[in-house]
C-alpha cells in the first residue's frame, strides 16, 4: 500500500487555486480510495499503480484548462499495510496520551 500526498498547482490560474482543487477532490473521491484533504494538498492511500493513475488524471484535468501545471508528490510505500491515513497520527497521539487539535478553534 502507499499514501501518496500531492499539490498540484495551475500556473496561470492567478492566486487562488480552490477551483482546480475542487476539481480533482472530484477525480478523488469518484476513485473510491480513502483520502484526506488539508490546506497544503491531499493524502490518498491506495496500491502503487491505482494512486500513480489518479494523480495523472489530475494532473491531465487540470491540463485542459491551463497551459502548464506544477505537481509536487510524496509517496510512502509500505507492502501489506493499510488503513495508514489514520494509524500514523493515532500513533502519534497514543504516544502523546492525547488527541491532536487538527484546527485552530
Amino acid at each position: 500500500m502507499v499514501l501518496l500526498e500531492m499539490s498540484l498547482v495551475p500556473m496561470d490560474a492567478g492566486e487562488s487555486v480552490s477551483a482546480a482543487v475542487a476539481e480533482c477532490v472530484e477525480l478523488i473521491d469518484a476513485s473510491g480510495l480513502p483520502y484526506e484533504l488539508h490546506s497544503m494538498g491531499t493524502i490518498v492511500e491506495g496500491e502503487l499503480p491505482e494512486v500513480l493513475a489518479l494523480m495523472q488524471r489530475c494532473i491531465e484535468q487540470l491540463a485542459t484548462k491551463s497551459r502548464r501545471v506544477t505537481c509536487s508528490a510524496k509517496l510512502d510505500y509500505r507492502p501489506g499495510h493499510s488503513g495508514r491515513l489514520r494509524s500514523k497520527v493515532a500513533s502519534v497521539e497514543a504516544k502523546l496520551g492525547r488527541s491532536l487539535s487538527r484546527t485552530n478553534p
